[in-house]
């Protein structure tokens, strides 16, 4: 299965990897109206540590610990990515406190929120690929 891989070396620390990522899961056809004037809540982000700066984005691991936990049933395998049903989800975080990469977050809408390959959008391939400028981000099975 294809997931989304970062190179540390390459990784510039720009964050336009964050605002497409923003973008893509706005439901917006054009970024100025889905970003303008609003705080972003990507589903990737940058850190930075010892001048080494790095996405941190969902594994979409093979027997992963999130799923396990969510009490609900709103996160599931499909096609071998972690996906989440929003509308199933309770907020209770055991999914944040149980990933050990730190991959999800809480979202405006009260449900937690991860990147899932873009694959409820009609892009090909994860956005914060395509508009990372240095080519850090790559989406490939390996």
């Amino acid at each position: 299965m294809k997931r989304v891989y970062v190179n540390e070396k390459w990784c510039l620390g720009c964050h336009l990897c964050e605002y497409y990522c923003a973008f893509a899961n706005s439901g917006k056809s054009s970024m100025v109206k889905a970003l303008k004037d609003h705080k972003i809540a990507p589903r990737i982000r940058i850190e930075e540590r010892d001048n080494i700066s790095f996405a941190v984005s969902c594994r979409h691991c093979t027997d992963p610990l999130c799923v396990k936990g969510c009490i609900s049933g709103a996160l599931s395998i499909v096609d071998g990515a972690v996906q989440i049903n929003s509308d199933k989800c309770v907020g209770c975080y055991t999914c944040i406190l149980s990933c050990p990469y730190g991959a999800l977050s809480t979202s405006n809408e009260g449900a937690v929120q991860k990147c899932e390959l873009c694959a409820k959008n009609a892009f090909g391939q994860p956005m914060c690929v395509q508009g990372c400028p240095n080519k850090a981000i790559v989406y490939e099975e390996r």
